[in-house]
């Protein structure tokens, strides 16, 4: 047997195993990968490809990056795990950091982004009884119509995606869902019971869906109005993913609670928290939540060196920057299957017409040219490379597309 055919071979037993013994709960692209750098990940063929995907953001700091991975191997070998029933010496230094960063004032650092989104629903309904006065077991969430929040049984609950919801019921009740984007509908859903609103800054799972200008400043004030309290689900939004530290920021506004997960470890550990003031987090009291692997000493030394990259290197004016200049590259490919190119940063999205195909076979076409990206509903393909991408890189990527649509 050749070379070509052994490492191809290599492929398909990978793919064979994975089908053999994993759930089908993912639809992967065909491809295995083995090692990463910056915006490079390389399969086990030896193929090299520029990741337009980021793991849905949480490597924005690029793949492997080599102080966030001094600071994790250095803390592995002192200290792992203590839970929160010790203290450890990276935790405060954590908190502090991250407060002073994004001008929050309590953090609540969990694992995984359901964790934190979690954390907040129950945050926001004992908020709701015993400050706001609403009746015991009365609380109302308002959320967003197409929205993703995680795979919860209480999140799936209020999804309007039936591929998420369809088949886990019954859902925890509370919960009322408004169209996005619309803050006449956010007023109008506004009762005597409602405690918080919770909405993606932009819709990243339905497509990098960007709401109206004005919408998040209109809910903020609504919000304030009728003392609701206003949850902003930064997990892929946030840490410079728009070109700003976090989404909020485009429209000048802070949230009472903002969650934020992926990126905080760039990519080495799960590492979620939630960022508060001190009003709201005051509710909770020793024992009425937590977590044995939240706050541990590894996951908050990764993230304090994430954090830090993230800001020396200006990771986040180069998303600005950079995000800009793609943008404008891929709006000037003169394809009739694209319907829409929208973004934020470097969180984009080119949407294809229905009767284009579909998405997948592009994606599949680009990864022949050495560049991975994932379809979303079908019809979109969703860019979100590192946040490190050189101009030469994007120029590259809008290259391929063009190539390719």
């Amino acid at each position: 047997m050749n070379d070509i055919a052994l490492e191809r071979s290599l492929t398909a037993s990978y793919i064979a195993l994975e089908a053999e013994y994993g759930a089908k709960n993912y639809k992967p692209l065909d491809v295995v990968l083995t090692r990463g750098e910056g915006v490079h990940v390389w399969d086990v063929e030896g193929r090299r490809y520029l990741d337009c995907l980021s793991a849905y953001s949480a490597v924005n700091q690029g793949h492997c990056h080599p102080k966030i991975l001094a600071a994790m191997t250095q803390q592995a070998q002192r200290l792992t795990l203590t839970s929160r029933a010790f203290r450890n010496d990276q935790l405060a230094p954590f908190y502090e950091e991250l407060c002073a960063l994004t001008n929050s004032h309590k953090v609540l650092p969990m694992n995984s982004g359901a964790e934190a989104v979690e954390t907040a629903l129950k945050v926001a309904r004992k908020w709701g009884y015993e400050v706001k006065g609403v009746p015991d077991g009365q609380a109302e969430i308002i959320v967003a119509a197409d929205n993703f929040h995680g795979r919860t049984i209480a999140i799936v609950g209020f999804s309007t995606d039936p591929t998420s919801n369809g088949g886990f019921g019954p859902y925890p009740a509370g919960f009322k869902v408004v169209p996005y984007g619309d803050a006449a509908a956010l007023e109008a859903a506004i009762g005597p019971n409602t405690v918080a609103f919770l909405v993606e800054p932009i819709q990243g799972e339905a497509g990098v869906i960007i709401p109206p200008a004005g919408y998040l400043q209109r809910a903020r004030e609504l919000c304030t109005k009728h003392d609701v309290i206003l949850i902003l689900d930064e997990i892929q939004t946030g840490l410079g993913r728009t070109g700003k530290l976090l989404a909020e920021e485009h429209e000048g506004i802070e949230a009472d609670l903002t969650l934020i997960g992926k990126a905080l470890s760039g990519g080495f550990y799960p590492v979620s928290a939630v960022l508060s003031n001190s009003e709201v987090m005051s509710v909770l009291h020793p024992g009425e939540h937590g977590s044995t692997f939240g706050g541990n000493p590894l996951a908050c030394a990764v993230a304090r060196a994430a954090l830090k990259v993230l800001v020396e290197e200006g990771m986040v004016e180069n998303a600005a920057r950079i995000g800009a200049r793609l943008q404008a590259s891929l709006h000037a490919i003169a394809a009739p299957s694209v319907k829409e190119v929208r973004g934020r940063g470097l969180m984009i999205a080119v949407e294809l017409h229905a009767d284009a195909g579909g998405a997948r076979r592009v994606c599949e076409a680009l990864q022949a040219r050495g560049l991975l990206a994932k379809e979303t509903h079908e019809h979109t393909i969703r860019i979100a490379p590192p946040l490190i991408l050189t101009a030469d890189q994007a120029d590259w990527i809008a290259e391929q597309f063009a190539a390719v649509l």
